[in-house]
């Protein structure tokens, strides 16, 4: 979907989220405490596109298709995929290329 792909170029750290799900909390909650400014999309607020988002989440292997975080426009996946590479110590390097993430 063209849409997806120009929404997540517009910043280095996109994540899709739905406003009552804790663990899109939890990770927007852990990009905002390491300092970074992400552009996020409540897809349950966002009527018929957010549907049609959710299907080419799901279509791109997100399972739950939230939260999604994507960064410098490639898709990382959902909360244990960002939480494997901080463990691993390689999401701040991968933040710092993207340009999010300055220190």
């Amino acid at each position: 979907m063209d849409k997806l792909s120009k929404m997540v170029t517009e910043k280095p750290v996109v994540i899709f989220s739905k406003t009552g799900c804790c663990m899109s909390h939890s990770i927007k909650s852990f990009f905002s405490d390491l300092g970074v400014n992400t552009a996020v999309y409540e897809l349950d607020e966002m009527l018929r596109t957010g549907r049609e988002i959710e299907t080419v989440l799901s279509n791109l292997g997100c399972n739950p298709t939230v939260p999604a975080v994507f960064i410098g426009g490639q898709m990382v996946g959902g909360e244990s995929e960002v939480m494997s590479l901080h463990l691993q110590g390689a999401l701040k390097p991968k933040l710092k290329t993207a340009g999010a993430l300055w220190v």
